[in-house]
């Protein structure tokens, strides 16, 4: 074999063009894949972030949650309860992906081949049967878009369902669908509509329900069974055909289902009617003194409040049971140190009448408003001890009377403010001065006028029973007056933190001295130990409190506090006619209230009685004392006058006597006789008796 015979043939060698074409090729698709992402990210940067979906609310909600966090009302077009992914039932998640979006587990949000199949059904039943959207897109359109049928909503839709795609799980994105998706008469949910239709946990429906639920969508208010039940029915029967046609259930099932009757069980939303109607009311009206028209406008706003159910529960059982007939009640139970209202009843019925006769009410306050008198004088300088005259007698034309036209002669000032002596209430007024006792008044968080005439020692200037209580809390918590509040915190939307009573809320501020106050609350315990208050007092327990009846009756108060809580009542008719009673009830009802819910309270000491001089000289002579001498923690070193049968009532005849009126108008006749009073309900220990006195 020659040479050239027995050479290989060389290899071919590799054509530059083709490499670098493969090289160019692949830069491009690395571009183009890179514009792409880029695209897709500059597009998901413009459209809201999916993963907080779960935090959607509608706008105008409010939930208000009780300081142990139990729902007490979910107000407006709100989700009352969720499913979970983990608590989401197969009957139902086959239900309304049968009956909404059949391919939802192949797709990526938007479903070409279904937009296909539902526009070919459509055509030939000349009708709209099946939707195009799919389960993404419709829980993006109720999550962040309007209803407009407009093309660039449908744009906005679609890039928004391709997001959801992205950041949510199926699992997720279905829930999330279920629990927001409006259902008819009033259910936002599969949750509440299962409970609004049929008295059911989503896992209790059965195949007919869950098929009729799921055919609702579409059009809410007239599918509802509620409303239009054989359309209702139809629907269903459609929901029921789909299913069989996707495989989840057999020709033998769809037909059962079909021909099962309705057999609706129909109840309100859950959290519809608030547990604490009166308190809720207020909740709403306090709302925008703390958020901003904004913040309010947007909703889906928690609110951690103040109330105690369970001693709500107690406050409306005790109205309801000392406000007979069609006497109507309310009762505030506040903290004195933080404000916040604990309960709240504004009458004895919500469904009846929505009045809030706590917060809303202007009542007279009757002999509650002596309070400010005597803390007056304590302010100036006088003392428990000092010696007045209770007599009948006349101040520039009022004339005031006592109970029974009975006068004790010469008293301390804590027996006539034990005793409720109106005489000596008037003339300390008189010897104080108008201006002071408004500034003590006013001080304490009373904002109506107070005019400068006498009868306003005796409540003759209507308040509310929210804002006496909160002037009596505030002598409660040492002389600092402090705004009451049902607010703990208050959530946005997202769960961010709009408001705290802690960063935000009232600090306070001091209105009295606090030996001032300790005098003040020292004085109101002998009011409940040995004087008007006496229905009041508690077992084993220090109560300090002060009853009032306005003229005629038509309003009973009782106000009363331990240590930890200050609790204010009223008792009267709306028209203000007499209640033949007296403010002896009000400390049954107060009492009714506060024996329950002390029994798990510790019981604590008021501070004791301060030893304080007395500095007053605004008299033209020297004040009388009683010559024993007083250590803090005594007795009274004087005989104590028994009690009066009821905390007297002031004279206030047709218009409020003028200060210029002449002295020589006689004092109105006494009653005929005392009205009588409810028994109170049996307690541990009786309360201590309450008996009129014997005349000096």
């Amino acid at each position: 074999m020659s040479g050239a015979a027995t050479r290989q043939a060389p290899k071919p060698r590799r054509r530059p063009n083709l490499v670098r074409a493969g090289l160019l090729a692949a830069l491009i698709g690395g571009g183009v894949a890179c514009g792409q992402a880029a695209l897709v990210a500059g597009l998901d940067s413009l459209l809201p972030d999916a993963r907080g979906i779960n935090h959607f609310n509608r706008p105008g909600t409010l939930t208000i949650l009780s300081a142990d966090g139990k729902v007490v009302h979910k107000i407006g077009p709100v989700t009352r309860e969720k499913l979970t992914p983990e608590t989401l039932p197969t009957l139902v998640e086959q239900a309304f992906i049968a009956a909404e979006d059949r391919r939802f587990y192949q797709h990526n949000g938007i479903d070409p081949v279904g937009i296909g199949r539902a526009l070919v059904r459509n055509i030939s039943k000349r009708s709209v049967e099946e939707g195009a959207s799919t389960i993404t897109q419709q829980l993006a359109r109720t999550v962040f878009l309007s209803q407009d049928r407009t093309l660039v909503r449908k744009l906005k839709e679609a890039a928004l369902a391709g997001k959801l795609e992205r950041q949510l799980s199926k699992a997720q994105i279905l829930t999330e669908y279920l629990n927001v998706v409006y259902l008819g008469s009033s259910a936002y949910g599969v949750a509440d509509a299962a409970w609004v239709y049929f008295s059911k946990t989503p896992d209790q429906l059965n195949l007919p329900e869950a098929a009729l639920i799921a055919g609702l969508p579409p059009a809410p208010s007239v599918y509802s069974p509620l409303v239009n039940p054989d359309l209702a029915l139809e629907r269903r029967a459609v929901v029921l055909r789909r299913m069989q046609e996707a495989g989840f259930i057999s020709s033998s099932e769809q037909q059962q289902a079909e021909a099962s009757p309705l057999e609706l069980k129909p109840a309100e939303p859950k959290y519809w009617d608030s547990q604490a109607p009166y308190f809720s009311s207020w909740v709403q009206q306090e709302l925008p003194q703390v958020l901003t028209p904004e913040q309010l406008e947007v909703g889906g706003l928690t609110v951690r409040s103040s109330v105690n159910l369970a001693w709500q529960k107690e406050a409306q059982k005790a109205i309801n049971t000392y406000a007979r007939g069609d006497m109507e009640g309310a009762l505030v139970a506040m903290e004195p140190g933080t404000g916040l209202v604990r309960a709240m009843v504004g009458g004895t019925d919500f469904l009846d009448s929505q009045f809030n006769r706590a917060a809303q009410a202007l009542r007279s306050p009757g002999s509650t408003f002596k309070l400010f008198v005597y803390l007056t004088a304590l302010k100036e300088g006088m003392l428990p001890e000092r010696v007045l005259r209770d007599s009948a007698r006349c101040f520039r034309g009022y004339c005031p009377k006592n109970f029974g036209n009975r006068y004790l002669g010469s008293v301390s000032m804590v027996v006539a403010l034990q005793n409720s002596l109106n005489t000596v209430a008037v003339a300390l007024l008189q010897e104080l001065g108008f201006d002071k006792v408004i500034a003590t008044a006013k001080s304490l968080g009373i904002s109506r006028e107070l005019g400068r005439f006498y009868p306003m020692a005796l409540g003759a200037y209507e308040q509310t029973v929210l804002d006496m209580t909160a002037a009596y809390a505030a002598i409660n918590n040492g002389g600092i007056y402090v705004k009451p509040t049902p607010f703990e915190e208050i959530l946005g939307p997202n769960g961010e933190l709009l408001w705290s009573r802690r960063v935000e809320g009232d600090p306070g501020k001091r209105a009295v001295n606090s030996d001032i106050a300790a005098m003040m609350m020292w004085m109101l315990q002998r009011a409940v130990q040995s004087g008007t208050g006496g229905g009041a007092a508690l077992p084993n327990r220090p109560v300090a409190g002060k009853t009032g009846t306005s003229e005629g009756g038509r309003d009973l108060w009782f106000i009363g506090s331990i240590p930890q809580l200050t609790t204010g009542v009223w008792l009267g008719y709306d028209d203000s006619r007499g209640t033949k009673d007296t403010s002896v009830v009000a400390t049954y009802a107060w009492r009714a209230f506060m024996a329950p819910i002390t029994k798990n309270l510790p019981v604590r000491q008021f501070p004791p009685r301060p030893e304080l001089q007395d500095t007053y000289r605004g008299g033209k002579k020297p004040p009388e004392r009683a010559k024993a001498t007083y250590r803090p923690g005594d007795d009274l070193p004087y005989r104590v006058p028994q009690p009066l049968e009821l905390d007297p009532s002031p004279s206030l005849e047709g218009e409020v006597a003028p200060i210029q009126q002449q002295e020589s108008q006689a004092p109105a006749a006494p009653p005929s006789s005392a009205p009588a009073t409810a028994p109170p309900p049996a307690l541990e220990a009786p309360p201590p008796p309450v008996t009129a006195p014997t005349p000096p």
